[in-house]
């Protein structure tokens, strides 16, 4: 259960429409690195994780990338609201209006829909945290592009906010990992899994 709050984690007040911008802030809705991709990751990851701290983690950060997203279609929103047909055209997005007119649609700047097959959940609590950290890393890196392309600080300071964010989860995930690192030494799993002998079939050649 959660309890929503209806105000976004950061305010966003932009000021200038710019369809141009839209076009490439939207990666982070449905993009291959978004906030939408990152929520439900962690979200499903929880299910598996045995350490009630762990999934206590993946369960405050997953929400929080609901927030993150709820951000992004804002900005996404104000950038293209009140757009002429003239600057919907000059701009080149008229390929997406034909298709959504000015809905917020999840997908990639280059225009690829979002597809849940760019995120993993293995079951895996090592495979999955080690996955979350890059996962955090390469949402940093896009809006590291995104604040390289656009001047607007009406539009700036939302992503730089975004930005911040990604690398306290990295921070946050890293912590997790040892957390659960430490906790499966103690049963000498991390190193060899005493339930998979690799070498069971070895002795019988």
């Amino acid at each position: 259960m959660w309890n929503y709050e209806k105000r976004l984690q950061f305010p966003v007040n932009i000021k200038e429409p710019n369809a141009k911008l839209a076009q490439v802030i939207i990666s982070q809705y449905g993009g291959p690195d978004g906030e939408m991709g990152a929520s439900m990751r962690y979200l499903s990851q929880r299910y598996s994780m045995p350490y009630r701290e762990v999934a206590g983690v993946l369960t405050d950060i997953g929400t929080e990338e609901l927030a993150h997203l709820e951000m992004v279609a804002t900005i996404v929103h104000q950038l293209t609201r009140n757009l002429s047909m003239e600057e919907i055209e000059k701009s080149g997005f008229d390929k997406y209006y034909v298709d959504h007119t000015i809905g917020v649609w999840p997908q990639a700047a280059g225009g690829v829909p979002f597809n849940a097959c760019e995120f993993q959940v293995k079951g895996d609590i090592i495979t999955d945290l080690t996955e979350d950290m890059a996962a955090e890393q390469k949402a940093r890196s896009t809006y590291d592009n995104i604040l390289r392309l656009i001047k607007d600080p009406d539009v700036c300071e939302p992503i730089k906010f975004l930005r911040a964010r990604e690398i306290v989860h990295f921070q946050r995930f890293g912590e997790a990992l040892r957390i659960t690192q430490d906790k499966l030494n103690e049963k000498n799993f991390y190193a060899f899994n005493p339930g998979f002998d690799m070498c069971k079939d070895c002795d019988k050649k």
